[in-house]
């Protein structure tokens, strides 16, 4: 399966298959922070070099653009670079930071929302939602929604409404919700 890297780390979930959506992007009302644009690095899951770029596309509006460098299929060695790009909007909840992305038709063709954060040793760390504890909390009707299947990937959609959704985020008793996925460094 061909890995579409969402917003500077998803690929990772796509990959599983499993991902938990929503039929409404974030409104793009909010800035991200300004230490959220410019040059990142990292390497994925396989030890393979990804960079990303952040820039801004308009107001409250903004592109990843990830640039990975991976083997062939073919047994030559060289390598092949792919690029990626994904718009997404961002909005801040508590304490945290939030973006969202639309999602390819494969997986549903809804928004996918992620964590993020901005340490203070310079580094972006993502954040994605546990698919079994969004499962447990739409099991215990705390949030609204269905598992639904598209092209035999699995995921769950949440249709409670954004401020029901945050409430349960923000509240610290859910912290376990959030599964680190990526963590990059600023490029020199």
């Amino acid at each position: 399966m061909k890995a579409w890297r969402m917003l500077i780390a998803l690929s990772f979930l796509l990959l599983t298959g499993c991902l938990v959506t929503f039929p409404d992007p974030l409104p793009a009302t909010q800035a991200a922070p300004a230490a959220l644009l410019g040059k990142w690095y990292s390497k994925d899951a396989w030890g393979d070099h990804v960079n990303l770029q952040i820039t801004r596309t308009g107001q409250h509006h903004y592109r990843a653009s990830s640039r990975a460098v991976e083997p062939t299929d073919d047994d030559t060695g060289k390598k092949r670079v792919s690029l990626d790009r994904v718009d997404f909007t961002v909005s801040r909840h508590g304490n945290r930071w939030y973006a969202s992305a639309a999602m390819p038709q494969a997986y549903g063709g809804r928004y996918a929302i992620a964590g993020f954060e901005l340490t203070e040793e310079g580094e972006l760390v993502i954040y994605n939602l546990d698919v079994d504890q969004i499962k447990q909390a739409l099991a215990r009707k705390t949030l609204q929604g269905e598992v639904y299947e598209a092209d035999k990937n699995q995921g769950v959609l949440v249709a409670s409404p954004q401020a029901q959704v945050f409430a349960y985020l923000d509240d610290p008793a859910n912290s376990d919700v959030f599964v680190e996925i990526a963590r990059y460094r600023r490029a020199k």
